[in-house]
């Protein structure tokens, strides 16, 4: 029997049980003993273990919380097609009927995508927002790819070379996460990394925390500035905050995972 429908299903995983949330559509775990009241979304390549020590760390109690594999990481499926962002956060939504309402989103990079998303079009549903590593603005035009491919690409287009020398160029000149993405994903990796979100920040209706560390080189804490600046210039009364971490790159669920659940915890008092 597939997955499909079976609200529960568990099957034991390297990090406790692992279960099906949305009607069998998505896989992930649930730490604490209450109904969740924090939803975990990981970043791109990764999955929902990238937040066990800061949902369950040892030593600590659990948070009451969900963390899920996203569509075409981890144990769940990939999208049927090239999705964006916000079909995303469409998808996850469905996790929320089995969580005590609003809750606490925190995102790591994509994961920050889909929950900014989330919380843009759910704003009765989330009270806080904590995001890391996330590029919520352009701070800096995009850059060209390098001439080498431009040129392959030029010439596949005319007909002159084919598909195999295409891939390898795709791969010598493109980005790691561009290399590993397979099928549907990488049109998936291309269609969200064009997006921006000024509007998303404009319109959320609920305090942010943004988590940075002070040495991510993928996405600077220029750009977590640059948003800071943006949602307090736009709302009035809610609370938007930068905590900026030394010494620490852009996976913070791994390298300050204290820091981060120290950031969600504020917004569950």
């Amino acid at each position: 029997m597939g997955t499909e429908g079976r609200r529960e299903q568990r099957v034991e995983g390297v990090s406790g049980m692992l279960r099906t949330f949305a009607g069998g559509r998505l896989f992930g775990t649930r730490s604490g003993g209450d109904e969740p009241t924090v939803l975990a979304l990981h970043g791109w390549g990764r999955t929902h273990r990238d937040f066990d020590a800061v949902l369950r760390p040892a030593g600590a109690s659990e948070l009451s919380a969900i963390a899920v594999d996203l569509p075409g990481f981890g144990a769940t499926p990939p999208p049927p097609e090239p999705w964006g962002s916000a079909d995303y956060a469409a998808y996850v939504g469905a996790v929320l009927e089995e969580m005590h309402l609003p809750i606490v989103v925190v995102g790591h990079s994509f994961g920050g995508r889909v929950a900014l998303h989330l919380a843009s079009a759910r704003p009765e549903s989330v009270r806080a927002l904590v995001l890391t590593g996330v590029p919520l603005l352009r701070v800096r035009p995009p850059r060209r790819p390098p001439l080498a491919y431009r040129g392959v690409r030029l010439l596949h287009r005319a007909g002159l070379l084919g598909e195999e020398r295409l891939e390898r160029a795709r791969r010598r000149y493109g980005s790691a996460d561009y290399a590993a993405a397979v099928g549907v994903m990488r049109k998936v990796l291309g269609r969200t990394v064009a997006e921006s979100y000024e509007a998303q920040l404009d319109t959320l209706a609920c305090p942010v925390t943004l988590v940075w560390g002070a040495d991510d080189v993928t996405v600077p804490v220029a750009v977590a500035r640059a948003a800071l600046e943006r949602l307090a210039g736009d709302r009035a009364g809610d609370a938007a905050e930068l905590v900026v971490l030394p010494g620490v790159g852009h996976f913070v669920p791994l390298g300050a995972p204290r820091e981060l659940r120290a950031a969600l915890e504020r917004h569950l008092r």
